[in-house]
């Protein structure tokens, strides 16, 4: 693959000026499906945890998530869903779009707020609907395979005190791990409607021009601080802390910003993550390669040319029906080299949670399906002075029909699909199949010298 660096003027694909909704109607919809998936389960109860790092299994059934506090949603088979919330949840609890029976626990609530209304978590699970010698699953955010735990099917990463309450509510039942229902690349949040992917458009429309409003606008002297000034954040909530940071710091990746002022030719990396989006961009505080250091002078040619050329094969062969290993397979072919230490999943769904699970592994059999949220994430760890870079952005998989649906229901974010396509192709050279749709306002774009952002990477014929 012929790479080379170019001159760009980068389009303005605008910022939208509607944010869509899902449907109150669609998380009935969602309702009805998961009571599907626990019939083929054969559970009789659900009990969906969450706190404020991990909501997104109860935010995507009940649209609730927690502020402080933690919550747990009791489905059954039938009737209304309970919801269980602390202090501080009952009124935020009021703007869920699913219809629920709200129930104050308040050992959900914060320390030291009031407990005169307690009532044993035992009993309020047994007028939510959960009875003796019931099969109930437990969902938090992480399941087990055979080979992390024993008896991985019963490990649970739910607090031992609700978990304990629900086994006391069910004696001579079951209860066991079912938190793959919602986050397995076959559970219900893997696919998605097109109003849920145009709510994740966006919010990557959002973080994608928050990083290219920092990377635009770096220069020596600045500090970490007024560089995320740059970015406006309009204050949608976070799906992972904010990240930039330049120097030695910038080396560890997940750190967040200081006062330090940034320096030319030091390392440099950010990211932002918000419901359903994740941009990051990694490189040197630099012009060109003159002002690298000496032994890392080849950069360009060592590391940044295979990187693009991997990340431009995982956008031309990622596609609705191609499996997981086969997108694992088309990245370690070019940058397989333990030298490039990409050691993570090349890529993994993306949902309100910025990792929801992912097929991107050697030999895997499971497809990209239509209405997928894929995340391009493809890190070099090369633990060298070469140090790293990265061009991480999520597309959605949608077939005609849904492609179709987009264009009618959300014209606004569809024209901003169309032209990020078009650039990808026309301008950086990225074959896109029709069914690939970009959700970035930086997708594709790899500056490696960040000091010459209008200097980014791109195939040739």
């Amino acid at each position: 693959m012929n790479i080379e660096l170019a001159e760009f003027q980068l389009p303005d694909y605008g910022l939208p000026t509607v944010e869509p909704d899902v449907p109150a109607d669609e998380y009935e919809v969602r309702l009805a499906t998961v009571r599907s998936r626990m019939k083929q389960a054969r559970l009789d109860a659900l009990v969906i945890y969450g706190d404020r790092e991990h909501f997104a299994n109860l935010a995507y059934l009940t649209g609730y998530d927690p502020r402080f506090e933690e919550a747990l949603c009791v489905v059954t088979r039938s009737g209304k869903p309970s919801l269980l919330v602390g202090n501080e949840g009952v009124g935020y609890a009021g703007l869920a779009p699913l219809a629920v029976n709200v129930v104050l626990h308040q050992s959900f609530s914060l320390l030291n707020q009031p407990r005169d209304r307690l009532v044993p978590l035992k009993r309020i699970l047994r007028d939510a609907g959960i009875t003796p010698g019931m099969r109930v699953g437990a969902v938090g955010w992480k399941y087990f395979s055979g080979s992390e735990a024993p008896h991985s099917k019963r490990a649970s990463e739910l607090p031992a005190w609700v978990l304990d309450a629900v086994k006391s509510a069910v004696p001579a039942g079951k209860v066991r791990n079912a938190t793959a229902l919602f986050m397995a690349s076959d559970g219900v949040r893997a696919a998605n409607s097109v109003h849920q992917l145009a709510r994740f458009e966006f919010a990557g429309t959002v973080a994608g021009q928050m990083v290219r409003d920092a990377i635009f606008q770096l220069r020596p002297g600045l500090s970490e601080y007024d560089a995320v000034r740059q970015m406006r954040w309009p204050g949608m909530p976070l799906s992972c802390h904010l990240m930039l940071t330049a120097g030695e710091r910038a080396r560890v990746g997940l750190a967040s910003p200081s006062s330090r002022p940034m320096q030319t030719g030091e390392p440099f990396t950010t990211a932002v993550g918000l419901w359903g989006a994740l941009t990051a961009r990694a490189g040197f505080l630099v012009e060109d390669a003159s002002q690298l250091p000496l032994p890392i002078r080849d950069y360009f040619d060592r590391l940044v040319k295979p990187y693009f050329a991997a990340a431009a094969t995982w956008y031309e062969t990622i596609g609705i029906g191609v499996t997981g290993g086969e997108l694992h397979a088309a990245v370690h072919a070019i940058i397989g080299d333990p030298f490039y230490g990409v050691a993570l999943n090349p890529g993994h769904l993306i949902h309100l949670d910025e990792w929801l699970s992912s097929p991107v592994e050697r030999g895997s059999t499971t497809p990209f399906v239509s209405g997928m949220a894929v995340q391009c994430d493809i890190i070099p760890a090369t633990g060298t002075a070469y140090f790293t870079s990265n061009i991480e952005d999520g597309v959605a998989l949608g077939d005609s029909t849904l492609r179709r649906q987009f264009a009618r229901q959300y014209p606004e974010a569809w024209a901003r699909i169309c032209a990020r396509r078009a650039f990808m192709q026309e301008a950086l050279g990225i074959r896109l199949k029709p069914e690939v749709l970009p959700l970035s306002n930086l997708s594709g774009y790899l500056p490696p010298f960040l000091l010459a952002p209008g200097r980014a990477m791109r195939r040739v014929a």
